[in-house]
């Protein structure tokens, strides 16, 4: 094909009909199928002629399934198959409309890929990389048409994950955007477009996230499987991330956080240690068969026992305590919830509040949930009348005074929860064991309130308590043994899900969550990205059931603005400062759905 003389700066190819792919490894190989099965012609590139055999298996595999499940006939098949070659040598970009590369993550192996193909391919093709932590302007820069170069950013599994971000840099021709853009939309992609930055939005939020869970773990702060339960389960997130990490790779991982430490100094961006220590060591994760977790072999998704494993008698040698009835300190939502999932769990339940109308509003809303469960099937009428009998409404904390287990759920006030703890120690019986759910507060300002601090533990449920499956159990450097026994058998009794830690602020969830959340805000504030355009990368991207925005919404930005300011005084360290936007909001009174206002506007109820 005859090439113009001299490259036009602003057309780009009319359709991006044939797509080369440099590199076939996992997401090579995945962009392949994507591209094949939406009728492109697709040119697999890679030195590894095993690389290419085994990208050509994994296509006719998948295919196979499809055609298995009925969603592409066998004559479709056959079709994708054809639309997929496979070469040895860059050469045979040279017919391309786009070039995709998506080799290791190493500027000099990049940049030998971009330098050859400007030797190679048309003027007018598209050249993008697939990097998650470079620089797409340096890459650019090196080109010999730095305006056709931009980042294409898919996420893994290629052909499941939605979500593709679209990198420009200072140097890119709008022409080629709008023709990739275009492109991801026909691929049935939901693409996002951002500037150049290391992580661009998903990973950017998503890998010092990560990173901090991995410095927890190092920390002994609590163990890899409940540093991921407590995320899966207090998040809905589909991975703890740990296991993620292990799914990426610890040594990708690393790669990605310096890339980021480089350009940003925060040093929530600085690889946590253990990360370079198992990376050294070759423990990778899944690739390797060994990384936070073991796995059966190399490549394998299947964790198998190592010495890390916890037994399953955690808690032997400590004799537990008997717990027959449960009182609950609290009115609200919270108290409500924690008082029917102990009620439906067979406990003898005192609902204690300021007063006997509120104690009695409080078994209201209690009924009224156990009736929806009703109408919906999930429990019979007689079920829910045996439930709300186990309950009995007081006005004072002095129908404690035979509990087994008192749980303070009152407002998140230090002087309030203390002078609550104080009541506690003064009516209970002794051997009582005494449970704050504070979500941000010390535990042992609550203990130190009472004469028996060894009696004192948190347990933070998570809202709805009825529905919501994770509960922290919080132990003080002074709580009994017998007390954290009793309490994690309690919690397994009432159908929740316990995970240990210490008593430090954020505990395991809100340490992790909240400086995400955070930083989100901080992407908004600086203008890299959009409200919708971050919100759509973490659920499309990462999974997340919600995104940063639609989250701190529901959480309340006043709520999450304490719980920043906590954080930040605790650990010190300025990366945790709360985002200025964040603070401007609060101040104005925009907290959230439940002013009507927060990021987002909401019509009145």
């Amino acid at each position: 094909m005859d090439r113009p003389s001299t490259p036009d700066p602003v057309s780009a190819p009319s359709s991006l009909g044939t797509i080369a792919v440099v590199g076939l490894g996992t997401m090579g190989t995945g962009l392949a199928e994507v591209l094949a099965r939406a009728g492109r012609e697709v040119i697999g590139i890679d030195i590894s002629a095993a690389a290419a055999v085994q990208a050509v298996a994994a296509l006719e595999a998948s295919t196979a399934r499809a055609v298995q499940r009925e969603r592409i006939t066998e004559q479709e098949r056959q079709q994708t198959l054809a639309r997929f070659r496979t070469f040895s040598d860059l050469q045979a970009a040279a017919e391309a409309d786009l070039v995709i590369e998506v080799v290791p993550e190493s500027y000099e192996l990049k940049q030998e890929v971009f330098r050859a193909l400007d030797g190679i391919v048309r003027p007018d093709t598209i050249l993008a990389t697939g990097t998650n932590a470079l620089s797409v302007t340096r890459l650019a820069a090196d080109s010999a048409r730095p305006e056709r170069v931009l980042g294409l950013h898919f996420f893994h599994p290629a052909p499941a994950m939605k979500l593709v971000e679209v990198v420009s840099s200072v140097l890119t021709a709008p022409t080629a955007v709008t023709a990739v853009t275009a492109l991801a939309h026909e691929l049935g992609k939901e693409p996002v477009a951002v500037g150049d930055r290391p992580g661009f939005v998903a990973d950017g939020l998503l890998f010092g996230y990560l990173n901090q869970a991995a410095s927890m773990y190092e920390s002994k702060y609590a163990t890899r499987e409940d540093i991921d339960a407590a995320m899966r389960l207090g998040c809905g997130l589909p991975m703890g991330p740990l296991a993620l990490l292990d799914m990426i790779g610890v040594d990708t991982a690393r790669k990605v956080l310096e890339a980021m430490y480089s350009a940003s100094g925060d040093r929530l961006h600085a690889p946590a240690p253990i990360l370079g220590q198992l990376s050294e060591a070759g423990l990778t994760g899944r690739k390797s068969g060994r990384g936070f977790y073991s796995y059966e072999e190399p490549g394998s998704t299947t964790v198998v026992p190592d010495a890390g494993t916890p037994s399953e008698d955690g808690a032997a040698g400590a004799r537990n305590r008997t717990v027959s009835s449960v009182g609950v300190a609290g009115s609200g939502t919270m108290a409500s919830g924690i008082a029917e999932v102990f009620a439906k769990a067979g406990y003898d339940v005192v609902l204690a509040a300021r007063s006997d109308q509120k104690a009695e509003t409080a078994k209201a809303r209690i009924a009224k949930s156990l009736t929806r469960s009703v109408n919906k099937g999930r429990m019979t009428a007689e079920a829910r009348d045996e439930v709300l009998a186990r309950i009995s409404p007081a006005g004072s904390l002095d129908a404690f005074a035979d509990v087994d287990l008192a749980v303070e759920a009152v407002a998140e006030d230090l002087e309030v929860k203390q002078q609550l703890f104080t009541t506690l120690d003064k009516v209970c019986k002794p051997g009582a064991v005494l449970a704050t759910t504070t979500s941000s507060l010390p535990v042992i300002a609550c203990a130190r309130a009472t004469s028996r601090p060894q009696d004192v533990i948190g347990m933070h449920f998570f809202n709805p308590a009825p529905a919501m499956k994770l509960v922290e159990v919080v132990r003080t450097v002074l709580t009994a043994d017998d007390v954290h026994a009793t309490v994690r058998e309690v919690c397994t009794k009432v159908r929740k899900h316990p995970v240990d830690c210490g008593d430090r602020a954020g505990f395991i969830v809100n340490a992790l969550l909240f400086p995400y959340l955070n930083n989100a805000v901080k992407m908004v504030g600086e203008h890299y990205a959009t409200l919708d355009d971050i919100d759509a990368a973490m659920k499309l991207g990462g999974g997340y059931p919600m995104g940063p925005f639609e989250l701190l919404d529901v959480v309340g930005l006043d709520v999450s603005l304490a719980i920043e300011k906590v954080l930040h005084a605790e650990f010190r360290d300025p990366g945790l400062a709360p985002a200025p936007l964040l603070e401007h909001l609060v101040a104005a009174g925009c907290l959230g759905r439940k002013t009507g206002r927060g990021f987002r506007e909401y019509a009145k109820a």
